[in-house]
């Protein structure tokens, strides 16, 4: 964890550095501070390009120690023990453009090894023990140089030549440590050609020392950093000078780290408004008394004043008097940050104010502003983490300032517990709210132009329906919410921008896509999707419309249900049959009609009804054989079937069922009347003799038979046997086709029995025969002959 917080400390202060040497995305980075190493490590990766070797214990810097690393880009060594470096250490690192050699024990400033590194943009020696800064010729050759780090825990002095080998180089920033200076020459700093300078001021010295370094610094650089003002012991040599500056080049002025009393602090502060300068900023400041005192304000306004981590030492201050200095000050753009401001005044009429930050305070929302009538001018309004609490004062403290654009109150306290009408400015356009605790109620209090609002980390569950007052909103934020349903853009017509990650609804509604036409952004990742059909449509987003999809792929996955967890979205797939009820309906449906449609084909063009009739004939015949009693049968029965049949079909008879039945393996005995009818005997005596003597009675049915007299006789004695003996006896073969209406009403019985029994049809297709003769023969199902053969033996 140190050896990370120490890189990105590094890293952090480049800055004009920080773009050159902050490692990117793809860059290959080795972070080995803090490592307790003696010696710069034999096993460096080849293509290493960012390498921090700071707070170690290394001494020294051989000529092999880098030679392996030629795509080395940016290189740590700070915070060491390093006292030499090889002229040659650097030969074969030709790509580097960042080197800190900082915080070391360098004496020599020659810097020889700066000639094979001509490629050189960030450099800095600076709190090293030379002796002088007299800078060595290497220095000439450092053409692409824009940041310069210099200075000295030693007495030093600076004279004209020292800084001569960089007066031809334009620089960005120098930043030359003279906390140490014994003597300096007048003029010396002028040498610089450079757009930012910083210098830390010497702790101890003559006014005169001071006022040339100074008198050098306002007058060599548009942007000046000063630090180490030390007043505890006296100012009065700051004070001087500062009253003394008049016509100054600088336009940005910084003092850094600072310790005065409240009078030297105005002291100090006063005088610049009377000067060039535009923007100031104090950074780091620590007040060791704050007493009443006579301020006279200049009337030049300041561009921009910025005070950060100001800090008061003093056990009681005069709360007014620290305030009031800030309101009164004439600057259009006023920050004072993480400097403990419990309260700021309503500023007088006449005030320049469009910009002011008072960010990571203390300031409550009981009374700041309220009721303030002089911000006329103000467009931003910057209360970030501070200790607002009313969210209704918050917006009634906006009503009177009619230009007001830009409203961050993010990271409060800010809350709204019941439905109230707000009063706020008509003009704000951007509103900040995020990491507040408000909940859904904010939208019914909401200004009516707003065109970004950020609502981002707080305890919004739903976007109420209905919220009208949002038509020109443009952008939208409310990641890390508990939405659990995603807003609907005919609430906000307008919406272009729309982030909703990190929340906690499922499946983005059906009427989310269709009513955010305008949508051109869209970032709705790390949510717990449920991959249901629902989800479908949300899910193919990125190839059916132009929105932008921020973190896709990567950070859009299932949750739900447990066989897609972590599934990502642009891999998950329902077919449209799952998720149409009423298309799978329309397709079972049709396979029925279009199954039912094959079937009765088939079973037209096969005969399969007939087939089926006859098998399941054989069955019942086979399953009634097994009930048959076979002694009382033997007994009773000579011939195995009684044939019935007109004269006309005579022929089918004797060619067909004959052969089928009696020329077979086991031959059945058949009762005909023309063979077996007794001469003499009547012809009724005659059928009921055969018809009692055989175990079974077939008739041959056709048009013929029911125009045949004896035919019905036979058939009415067959039938009274069946119903006397309850048995089923009876066989009707169909050799033809018989309309009903053939049928005279005196067949009464035969339609009842071709109502109510099976019956077998004589099939012309002959491969059917077969299985006709089949169900026939098991129908008749005993052979009596066979049986009682088998009984005698």
């Amino acid at each position: 964890m140190s050896n990370t917080t120490s890189f990105i400390a590094w890293i952090s202060i480049f800055k004009v550095g920080w773009s050159l040497c902050f490692p990117a995305e793809d860059n290959i980075v080795i972070n080995n501070s803090s490592s307790s190493l003696i010696v710069v490590p034999s096993n460096l990766r080849k293509q290493t390009e960012i390498l921090d070797l700071s707070q170690n214990n290394i001494s020294k810097i051989h000529i092999q120690d880098f030679a392996s690393l030629q795509w080395l880009r940016s290189l740590n060594l700070s915070i060491n023990r390093i006292s030499n470096v090889a002229n040659a250490s650097f030969r074969f690192n030709r790509k580097l453009e960042c080197l800190d050699l900082s915080r070391n024990e360098l004496s020599n400033i020659e810097c020889h090894f700066l000639n094979n590194i001509t490629s050189l943009k960030y450099f800095d020696i600076s709190f090293n023990r030379f002796l002088s800064l007299t800078l060595g010729k290497a220095f000439g050759f450092l053409k692409n140089l824009e940041y310069l780090g210099l200075g000295s825990r030693e007495a030093i002095q600076l004279q004209k030549n020292d800084l001569k080998e960089i007066s031809r180089n334009q620089l960005q920033e120098v930043s030359i440590g003279l906390k140490y200076l014994s003597e300096y020459e007048l003029g010396t700093l002028l040498v610089l050609r450079t757009t930012k300078l910083h210098i830390v001021l010497p702790s101890a010295g003559t006014a005169a020392l001071l006022n040339k370094v100074l008198h050098d610094a306002f007058t060599s650089a548009d942007t000046l950093k000063l630090s180490n003002i030390d007043c505890s012991q006296t100012c009065d040599n700051y004070i001087n000078v500062f009253k003394a500056l008049g016509n100054v080049r600088i336009s940005t002025l910084l003092l850094e780290d600072l310790t005065l009393s409240w009078l030297q602090f105005t002291s100090i502060i006063v005088p610049i408004w009377d000067t060039r300068i535009k923007n100031l900023s104090i950074i780091n400041a620590t007040l060791n008394s704050i007493r009443s005192s006579v301020i006279q304000h200049s009337d030049r306004v300041l561009e921009t004043l910025i005070f950060r981590r100001i800090r008061s030492s003093a056990f009681y201050f005069n709360p007014p008097v620290y305030y009031d200095f800030f309101i009164k000050l004439k600057v259009v753009n006023l920050t004072i940050s993480n400097s403990g401001m419990k309260f700021i005044a309503c500023p007088e009429q006449g005030n320049h104010f469009k910009f002011i930050d008072l960010t990571d305070n203390s300031i409550t929302s009981d009374f700041f502003f309220q009721d303030c009538k002089s911000l006329n001018l103000l467009e931003t309004l910057i209360l970030q983490q501070n200790e607002l609490h009313q969210f209704y004062k918050l917006s009634t403290m906006t009503r009177y300032m009619k230009s007001l654009k830009n409203l961050d109150a993010s990271q409060n306290q800010l809350t709204l517990d019941e439905k109230t009408n707000c009063l706020w400015t008509n003009s704000l356009k951007k509103l900040n709210l995020s990491s507040n605790r408000l909940t859904d109620l904010i939208f019914t209090c909401l200004p009516s132009n707003l065109e970004v609002l950020d609502v981002e980390k707080n305890n919004i569950y739903i976007v109420p329906q209905g919220v009208n007052n949002l038509e020109m909103l443009r952008e939208l934020y409310l990641g890390s919410n508990k939405l659990v349903r995603l807003p609907e853009c005919s609430n906000f017509r307008n919406l272009e921008i729309l982030y909703v990650e990190g929340n906690s609804y499922q499946e983005p509604s059906s009427n989310f896509l269709q009513s955010c036409s305008r949508l051109t952004k869209l970032n709705a990742a790390s949510n717990p999707f449920e991959c249901t059909c629902d989800l479908r449509d949300f899910s193919r987003i990125k190839e059916n419309t132009q929105v932008e999809l921020v973190g896709w792929p990567e950070s859009y996955q299932c949750i739900y249900p447990v066989n897609l967890r972590g599934t990502l979205l642009k891999d998950f797939y329902l077919s449209e049959v799952m998720c149409n009820p009423v298309l799978l309906m329309l397709i079972i449906l049709g396979s029925m009609v279009v199954l039912a449609v094959v079937m009765g084909l088939t079973c037209h063009f096969l005969d399969l009804p007939w087939y089926l009739r006859m098998i399941y004939q054989w069955t019942q015949v086979k399953r009634r054989v097994m009930k048959t009693d076979l002694q009382q049968l033997h007994e009773n029965c000579v011939y195995d079937a009684f044939v019935s049949y007109s004269e006309q079909d005579s022929g089918w008879v004797k060619e067909q069922l004959l052969p089928n039945l009696e020329e077979r393996e086991n031959p059945f005995r058949i009762c005909l009347h023309e063979r077996h009818f007794i001469p003499g005997k009547g012809i009724i005596q005659n059928i009921i003799s055969c018809i009692e003597k055989s175990y079974k009675s077939i008739f041959i049915l056709s048009p013929n038979f029911v125009q045949s007299e004896w035919c019905h006789y036979e058939l009415y004695f067959a039938q009274h046997r069946v119903l006397s003996e309850q048995s089923n006896n009876l066989i009707l073969i169909v050799l033809e086709p018989i309309p009903q209406y053939m049928i005279p009403s005196k067949y009464y019985k035969l339609k009842s029995l071709m109502a109510k029994k099976t019956y077998l049809e004589w099939p012309v297709d002959k491969s059917k025969q077969r299985l006709f003769w089949s169900t026939l023969q098991a129908a008749i199902g005993i052979n009596i002959t066979a049986e009682t053969e088998e009984t005698l033996l």
